[in-house]
């Protein structure tokens, strides 16, 4: 039965673990892939509504919010393959590794967004 599930890369490997271990790291994977889904929306909004900023501006920062939502996307994948597969072997977790530059990425255009909101207040 085990061997059926996809992907095989996963599932294939080692033994099954406690299951409220692989829900919870689900759970991880639907997190990123929100946080993934909510920073291509901000994105998108940035393009749309009207900043009282320049363009380069704004489209400097719509383009990292829809790059650093494309990126979480990738990771909340490779992060939770990662996970079961180590789960599976007995193995230590992954560590943080390429998440952090999301979560640098992410800081960094909150702080863009916040110097756009502060210098266009009169």
């Amino acid at each position: 039965m085990t061997d059926q599930r996809w992907p095989r890369s996963v599932y294939g490997e080692g033994e099954e673990p406690d299951y409220r271990f692989s829900l919870a790291n689900e759970r991880t994977f639907l997190a990123w892939l929100r946080t993934g889904l909510a920073l291509v929306a901000a994105g998108v909004a940035v393009d749309v509504v009207d900043l009282s900023v320049g363009e380069g501006v704004k489209l400097a920062l719509a383009g990292i919010l829809l790059v650093l939502g494309g990126l979480s996307s990738v990771l909340a994948y490779l992060r939770w393959s990662g996970s079961e597969r180590a789960m599976r072997r007995g193995e230590p977790l992954p560590a943080l590794g390429v998440a952090a530059i999301v979560i640098s990425g992410v800081l960094a255009a909150l702080t863009l967004a916040a110097l756009i909101v502060l210098g266009t207040r009169p």
